[in-house]
């Protein structure tokens, strides 16, 4: 008997858990088990209206791996980041106006960091209109190339950075904001993802910058088409909020951003992230 009731919601990505209660996902094992291989056959997986405690969401994320505790200090419970415009509830507001671009987490590490691979994203409070979060299948994305094109995409390789994808929100910044934007490296990463377990994804997004051996024009002009392919409305699942619900997704394997909101909203997601052990190649 399965542990988990699971209700697809579209035909490539997402699907709904119900019959879960927060405490059993916080000290269940097995349940932890069956959530990453759900997480696996469905991209991301919704909790509607679970309630999840921010200690409890931790607790729940250590079950599926290390967490990332880098970002600690913008909230009371270790492991919760707080993802919001609001200033005074998270310093680095400014950053996360990047989430509003399709994008795949940690493609631009500090050091040789693998890319994340969970991400826990709670509702504490939601916007009255957008702020919905959206996701791709980019496994799915890949499957619908030809033959041909798997062959040539395969060998293509693009370089990512953080000032790719700061400029798209801020096309005009200041000396001292480029500088800082050009203190994290720039990494060079395969178009084409081939995982551990066979599978392939693309790796696309806000950070994807330019695509080595190409003109950078024309390697940008293709890169903006292979995302918007990526992000066909059949390939996506849009999850409109509501306080309580806790959403995980695949990073690997799965694009997201975030629907624009009005900045002076008092939305707030609490986010945890279950770091990754499988690097891009």
């Amino acid at each position: 008997m399965s542990l988990l009731t699971i209700n697809k919601l579209t035909d490539t990505v997402g699907a709904e858990v119900t019959g879960v209660d927060s405490d059993r996902l916080a000290s269940d094992d097995l349940l932890a088990d069956a959530v990453l291989e759900a997480l696996e056959d469905n991209g991301v997986l919704v909790f509607p209206r679970l309630r999840l405690e921010p200690e409890a969401q931790v607790t729940f994320c250590r079950r599926l791996g290390a967490i990332d505790h880098s970002s600690d200090g913008h909230h009371p419970v270790p492991g919760i980041y707080p993802v919001t415009l609001d200033k005074s509830k998270n310093s680095s507001a400014a950053y996360l106006r990047a989430t509003f671009d399709w994008h795949i987490d940690g493609c631009t590490p500090l050091h040789d960091e693998c890319p994340q691979k969970a991400t826990v994203l709670s509702a504490k409070q939601v916007a009255a209109r957008g702020g919905e979060t959206e996701f791709a299948n980019s496994y799915a994305a890949y499957d619908a190339f030809s033959d041909a094109e798997k062959e040539r995409f395969g060998a293509l390789r693009v370089v990512h950075s953080l000032e790719a994808s700061q400029r798209r929100v801020n096309p005009d910044p200041s000396a001292e904001e480029v500088a800082r934007w050009r203190s994290r490296p720039t990494h060079e990463h395969p178009l084409v993802w081939t995982h551990r377990s066979g599978r392939k994804s693309l790796v696309l997004g806000a950070s994807a910058d330019h695509v080595v051996g190409m003109e950078p024009d024309e390697g940008r002009a293709l890169l903006a088409e292979l995302l918007e392919r990526a992000t066909r409305p059949e390939l996506v699942y849009s999850h409109g909020w509501s306080v309580g619900d806790t959403v995980i997704w695949d990073n690997n394997g799965v694009l997201h951003r975030a629907a624009r909101y009005d900045p002076d909203s008092p939305r707030e997601m609490l986010r945890t992230t279950v770091l990754g052990n499988e690097p891009i190649q």
